[in-house]
């Protein structure tokens, strides 16, 4: 899901870069420093989901996990999925330096937005088995769904040569949405049951 450097016209390259810049200092500013702990782990997680990667001309296909860092870093997303981006563009030539911007707001806004529309339905009905599991699936598939629809339309603003790409791009990550929303599934269910302490405390 990355996008590669050449791709994109500055003026979406600049305003990718200033919004993604804005999100990140206000996530460092709600950041408390006993987190940054976790912040680190996670970031770690979606740098190593992204390593078993299928090129697909301008952008890949790969495991994002961009839903766990949001359901458990809230707006700390920002800084933790850009310095994981700025570390695979460094060492692995992921992305790029001047796509940093966009990359990471393709990644990081969904994960906000799943957590917020998502994920507190799903916790607000767990008396209900069906409504609580069918809404953890959609955080994770809702997340992958979003930021591929970004990838795609970023693809989209850098010019009619990169329609198919963008169509592509969408089609190719459904079954990433499918697998992502199985992940969030059973992992949200298993900490609720062995240690719902730790998850209540996240969303406080």
């Amino acid at each position: 899901m990355h996008i590669a450097e050449g791709v994109l016209p500055a003026k979406i390259l600049i305003s990718g870069g200033v919004i993604s810049a804005c999100f990140t200092a206000y996530g460092l500013k709600k950041l408390k420093y006993k987190e940054i702990p976790k912040v680190a782990i996670l970031s770690g997680l979606f740098f190593i989901g992204s390593f078993i990667h299928i090129p697909l001309g301008p952008t890949s296909v790969h495991l994002i996990l961009n839903s766990i860092v949001g359901i458990f870093a809230g707006w700390a997303s920002f800084p933790a999925i850009m310095i994981a981006l700025f570390l695979q563009a460094i060492m692995f030539g992921f992305g790029g330096i001047t796509t940093l911007g966009v990359n990471t707001f393709n990644m990081a806004f969904p994960s906000i937005l799943a957590y917020f529309f998502f994920y507190n339905f799903a916790i607000k009905r767990k008396s209900n088995k069906f409504l609580f599991s069918l809404s953890l699936f959609l955080t994770g598939a809702g997340s992958v769904a979003f930021s591929a629809f970004l990838l795609s339309f970023s693809l989209f603003l850098a010019g009619q040569k990169f329609y198919e790409v963008a169509k592509i791009a969408f089609i190719a990550h459904i079954p990433v949405m499918i697998i992502e929303g199985i992940i969030v599934l059973f992992m949200i269910t298993y900490i609720l049951k062995v240690y719902p302490e730790l998850l209540e405390k996240e969303r406080g």
